[in-house]
């Protein structure tokens, strides 16, 4: 398989409408395998019709960020052990998880709440309604179907460490008992991220700071007592230099959590996605640049513009997320949120 396929997928060439070629090599036949939908994206907020559609079509297929090779990911329940779904609003997508629960599948929604100033967040739902709609998720599906996403933690004048200790206490106190776990980690400031958060204090008139180690495992450690404080299991995702007494590891493909929801063992071995990542093996179905959102911090984004310019490409009968043609291909620079 070429070097970044996801694993168990099939390499399908493709002719230059984008459509496979007869000639088309047959990989031997995976096993079932966990999938991701998607760090990449939105899928539930923004793309359920899609989604459903290539679950009934049992496959859909996916651009290689990293040399634009297309890949196709089985959705058949044979092939599928469960998914874990990223999310800022699973409002959309109540309709498809009942129908996923319904199919058998065993599936984790991690589900991103941080309460950010709009300058910061331009067009996610309010703390009040993400709230309501993970406690939702409970009732529905139980404490162990959803974990709640405090990340990534961002230092700007709108967001002091102050402010932070204050809005975690007050969310970790409403979302307490709804979840059994909250994951942190601090912003990476790529270049396309510095680029659009310095873009953006300009417009809004805000400062931003990426400050040293130290400060950052001061403010996870009582963000962390806070966690604990309210019942919630503290765990950092993939910052192994953050870590520090009361915080540990996450494992945001959680194939043990996957496996108390589907009542079975799962086989997916741990396979992250870069240093320091804790996951399970997974396929990922998302494409760059496809989530509008609009936050100044997203790594999965290059330029808002391209990201309402995708999403206003989506096909919802194509087999792709965003057709190859108009598909980010900004590659992987490391896994977090759906933003």
């Amino acid at each position: 398989m070429p070097e970044g396929a996801p694993p168990g997928a099939m390499s399908i060439p493709m002719n230059s409408g984008g459509a496979p070629r007869r000639d088309r090599k047959r990989w031997p036949r995976p096993q079932a395998a966990i999938v991701s939908a998607s760090y990449r994206s939105d899928i539930p907020a923004f793309y359920g019709d899609w989604f459903m559609r290539r679950l009934d079509a049992g496959f859909c297929r996916v651009v290689n960020p990293y040399g634009g090779q297309i890949h196709e990911i089985p959705l058949t329940r044979e092939r599928v052990e469960g998914f874990v779904f990223w999310t800022r609003n699973p409002g959309p997508f109540g309709a498809a998880l009942a129908e996923v629960a319904g199919r058998g599948y065993p599936f984790v929604v991690q589900m991103t709440v941080t309460g950010y100033p709009r300058p910061l967040e331009t067009s996610v739902l309010a703390p009040e309604r993400a709230v309501a709609l993970i406690e939702g998720l409970a009732r529905r599906y139980g404490p162990r179907a959803a974990v709640w996403r405090y990340d990534p933690l961002l230092i700007t004048s709108l967001t002091p460490p102050e402010w932070h200790r204050r809005t975690f206490t007050r969310l970790a106190r409403a979302i307490s008992g709804n979840v059994d776990e909250v994951v942190f980690s601090f912003a990476h400031i790529y270049a396309k991220t510095k680029a659009n958060l310095t873009r953006a204090a300009g417009r809004h008139g805000f400062t931003w700071d990426d400050p040293p180690e130290a400060e950052k495992r001061a403010l996870l450690a009582d963000l962390a007592g806070i966690a604990r404080g309210f019942g919630l299991h503290p765990t950092l995702c993939a910052q192994p230099e953050l870590l520090g007494p009361g915080i540990e590891p996450a494992r945001c493909i959680d194939a043990a959590r996957l496996s108390d929801l589907a009542g079975r063992p799962l086989g997916a071995r741990t396979k992250g996605n870069r240093p320091g990542c804790l996951c399970a093996e997974s396929r990922d179905i998302g494409a760059y640049d496809s989530c509008p959102h609009g936050c100044v911090y997203c790594y999965a984004v290059r330029k808002p513009g391209l990201a309402k310019r995708g999403y206003r490409a989506h096909d919802p009968d194509s087999p792709f997320l965003i057709a190859p043609q108009t598909a980010g291909t900004a590659g992987r620079a490391g896994a977090g949120a759906a933003d």
